[in-house]
Order: structure tokens, then C-alpha cells, then sequence
């Protein structure tokens, strides 16, 4: 896919790593020019207090063969998101492609934690950074980004529409945030689509990201040992695996067929063709029904 994007202006917001980086490289390779927001820059930390910089981002995006631009940006902040589309406005002149991936949730929701017994603060904070987030950046970028026919909104979510009707998601905050970017996706769709545009709603699978390496103790090069505590871990994906399915769909001159649509990176793959950076397609939701959700044991044979 070299340079099918490189008349393309993408903003990734939520870039920092995990499938925002993913996502942010795979535009990059296909020859976009990405703005890659988040809080952790090489200057300052977010809570998260992790090593992972949107100038890294950056410099991943040029390298891989598009042009990375990092602008440290607080997305539940509408100023620095007005300044930020502002900014993009007046160097480029268009946006073609919006990715909503701010989370920011992980060290804030308790596993198996009814509402009344959660931490309260942690949970609505939770839910300002996983909805009120993708809001306020979908209000302020949204007019640029329908200048110019063919537009593309990726609301990025974990679990499908359908999985996540049909199962409790972690905890009441999680599950309510979760479901909420669904419908964002969904809302937007109809607003976008009589206007030229495409919103979507994607979910990566099992997502080898930085974080979930470093909580299994392995690297990417040795990541199959984690299977041997966690078997069904062998399903996963790296991020680049859903950064090729957002810089598929964004090539796609048929994009709008996919319009309100929750899709996943394992069923997109099978659509376009693409595949992981080893070279095999997971399709980890139809597995998690399937396989691990029927409690059968660990095997990715017709999987992946």
C-alpha cells in the first residue's frame, strides 16, 4: 500500500502507543501525514508514567515512510483541541482521516467491581477520557474534516457491537464506555454520511501493546511464552495489525459501504486482504465466541 495515502492528512488522537501508534504507523506507511496527539511527551509524563512519547510516534510514522507531526494535546481540554484543528487547518488545509482513540482508562477500572463498591472518582474520570474525549475532538474537527468529500471517522472501541450487547465488559464504567463509543460511531454516521463522510466503529482483538506485554513479562519477540500461563493469548495481535485495517478502509474508494458499521481488524483482514506483521490474519472476536467464551481449550487452528 506505499503511497496510496500520500496526498492524505490523518489525525490520530490518542497516539501515544497501543493501537494509536499501530494506527498512526500504518497511515504513515502508506504514505499520510499523521498528527499524533496525546499527554506523554519527552518533556512530560502523563499519569500513566509510562516511557512511550508522541514524538516517538512521530518519528515511527516518518520512518515508516509518511510524515509524522507530534503535538502534545489534552483532548478533554476544547481550547487545546480548537488550537490543535486550528493548527492543522492552517498547515494543510484539509482532514481526511479522524481516528478517536483516546482511553487513558487502564489504571482506572477495577475488575468484577459492581458500581456501588467501585471508586467513584476513578470511574467518571474514566468515562470523561474514554467519551468526553472523543466528543469534544469529533466538535472541533469534524467541520474540517467534511471540506472535502470522502472523509473517514474511525471511532476506536474494544469489542464489537455485537459482542458487547451480549457480554458484560469488565465492570459498569468500562461496559457503559465502551458501548458509548459504539453508538458515538453510530450517531456520527448519521450525520456524516448525508454530508460525503464515513464514520465507523473499530475494535482491535487481543492487543499485544506495550502495556499488555509488560503486564505478561514478555517483548514482542518472545511473546508466545506468555501462553503457556495464558493460553488463549495465543490469538493476539500487534497494534499494526488494526493500523492496517484503518489505512485500509482509508484507501478504499468504496469506503462508505462500511458507514456506521462496528467492524473489527480480524474481519476487515479478510475483506482486504492485509495481514499481521508475521504474516498470519487473527480474527480473535469469532474466537472469543467460539473458543475461550465456550470454554474450550487454547487452539487458533482457522483462526489466525
Amino acid at each position: 500500500m506505499p503511497e496510496e495515502l500520500k496526498d492524505r492528512v490523518a489525525l490520530v488522537a490518542g497516539a501515544t502507543r497501543g493501537a494509536g501508534r499501530g494506527i498512526a504507523v500504518e497511515l504513515g506507511a502508506a504514505g499520510a501525514t499523521v498528527y499524533v496527539t496525546g499527554r506523554s511527551t519527552r518533556t512530560h509524563r502523563s499519569e500513566y508514567d509510562r516511557p512511550e512519547t508522541i514524538e516517538d510516534t512521530a518519528d515511527l510514522v516518518s520512518e515508516a515512510g509518511g510524515h509524522g507531526i507530534a503535538v502534545p494535546t489534552d483532548h478533554l481540554d476544547p481550547a487545546q483541541v480548537r488550537t490543535l484543528v486550528d493548527r492543522i487547518a492552517g498547515e494543510q488545509g484539509r482532514l481526511d482521516v479522524l481516528v478517536n482513540d483516546v482511553w487513558g482508562g487502564e489504571t482506572l477500572f477495577a475488575w468484577d467491581t459492581p458500581v456501588w463498591e467501585h471508586d467513584l472518582d476513578k470511574g467518571l474520570r474514566l468515562l470523561r477520557l474514554a467519551v468526553e474525549t472523543h466528543a469534544i475532538t469529533s466538535h472541533h474537527a469534524l467541520p474540517l474534516l467534511l471540506r472535502h468529500p470522502g472523509g473517514l471517522v474511525v471511532e476506536m472501541t474494544d469489542g464489537t457491537a455485537e459482542y458487547n450487547r451480549d457480554t458484560y465488559r469488565v465492570n459498569f464504567f468500562y461496559d457503559l464506555a465502551k458501548a458509548s463509543v459504539l453508538r458515538m460511531a453510530f450517531a456520527l454516521a448519521h450525520e456524516l454520511g448525508p454530508r460525503g463522510a464515513t464514520a465507523v466503529a473499530l475494535t482491535p482483538g487481543w492487543l499485544r501493546s506495550e502495556m499488555m506485554l509488560d503486564n505478561f513479562g514478555v517483548r514482542e519477540d518472545n511473546w508466545r511464552e506468555a501462553t503457556t500461563r495464558v493460553p488463549h493469548f495465543a490469538i493476539s495481535e500487534t497494534p499494526r495489525y488494526v493500523g492496517r485495517a484503518v489505512a485500509a478502509l482509508a484507501a478504499d474508494p468504496d469506503v462508505a459501504r462500511w458507514n456506521g458499521q462496528s467492524l473489527s481488524s480480524g474481519g476487515l483482514a479478510q475483506v482486504y486482504g492485509f495481514t499481521d506483521l508475521d504474516g498470519s490474519r487473527p480474527d480473535a472476536w469469532r474466537y472469543l465466541v467460539e473458543v475461550q467464551d465456550a470454554d474450550k481449550p487454547a487452539d487458533t487452528t482457522g483462526y489466525r
